[in-house]
């Protein structure tokens, strides 16, 4: 349990095993590991790390019908190729187990060996032992690189590696997660939050459970991204005329026009007043607002005003 280089489900199917009580029937190490939601790539990364640790070990042969089987033992303490041969050949011990690391030929640690070999269910006799057979699982993808500058990938994949906590069959490693992290920085980008990516991710869990977690999280990624909530361009406004002299007798001044008019508009106006009446159009007395107000204060206080 205090092995720095086994991984969570690596100690746990390796306590499963050795928890398991005498008399029980043999079964395939992948069957056992199945009933504790170690699958796919993950039971293979326990089981990688079990065997080049010592802890498990396994043989391939031919039986007499031509079909292949594979021998498994499993220890508590790890022991090397020649120490596994020698338990392999000795009758289960029934001894309860021991934190000393057996010698050759003297198992003082429970194994689970002496057991039927499990036979591969083929009618073809191959000239090659097959390999345990194990879901088909994604090849793991090449790292993509990510930017020093770039916080939302880094965050993205915070989430990505939380997942595990929440549901074991969603685990994944730096590496997967690191490239998942591409497609989960868009939903960030289109202005999810942390909390919003990740329930996304764990909701509608698959009845079948999740063969693949790279796959699963990489399909839903893709074919769940929300649309674009960013607010559309603001309409371009046309570009103001450029300012033009008016054509209009009298000091010269310029306008801007509205189409292609040549006089401002207080010109086409007199022009329009002086052909109408004969003479420019008077201009209206400009009576400051304080004396209105006074005028029109009087006449209210006068009788019949």
């Amino acid at each position: 349990m205090r092995h720095p280089r086994l991984s969570s489900d690596a100690k746990i199917l390796l306590l499963y095993v050795q928890g398991l009580p005498e008399g029980t029937p043999c079964k395939p190490l992948s069957e056992l590991a199945k009933k504790l939601g170690i699958k796919g790539r993950a039971y293979q990364k326990a089981k990688e790390q079990l065997v080049a640790h010592g802890y498990v070990h396994e043989w391939r042969s031919q039986g007499d019908r031509g079909r292949w089987v594979t021998e498994q033992l499993v220890a508590n303490t790890a022991v090397t190729s020649e120490q596994a041969a020698d338990l392999r050949g000795a009758p289960p011990t029934t001894s309860p187990p021991s934190t000393q690391i057996p010698t050759v030929g003297e198992p003082a640690a429970r194994t689970v060996g002496g057991c039927k070999p499990v036979e591969d269910h083929s009618d073809k006799t191959t000239p090659h032992p097959p390999s345990e057979a194990e879901p088909a699982t994604d090849p793991e993808p090449e790292p993509t690189p990510r930017p020093a500058d770039s916080p939302q990938l880094a965050c993205a994949e915070r989430v990505l590696l939380s997942l595990r906590h929440t549901r074991r069959e969603l685990h994944l490693g730096v590496r997967e997660a690191r490239a998942l992290a591409v497609e989960a920085v868009k939903w960030l980008e289109r202005g999810l939050s942390e909390s919003d990516l990740r329930q996304a991710l764990l909701a509608e869990r698959p009845e079948d459970g999740v063969r693949s977690a790279f796959g699963f999280l990489r399909y839903r990624l893709i074919q769940k991204l929300p649309e674009d909530s960013a607010p559309p361009p603001l309409p371009q406004l046309p570009s103001p005329a450029a300012l033009v002299v008016c054509s209009s007798p009298g000091e010269e001044h310029v306008f801007r026009p509205l189409g292609e008019e040549t006089e401002c508009a207080p010109c086409r106006q007199a022009t329009a007043c002086a052909t109408f009446y004969g003479a420019p159009a008077p201009e209206p007395d400009r009576i400051p607002w304080r004396e209105r107000f006074a005028k029109i204060k009087v006449n209210q206080s006068c009788p019949g005003g």
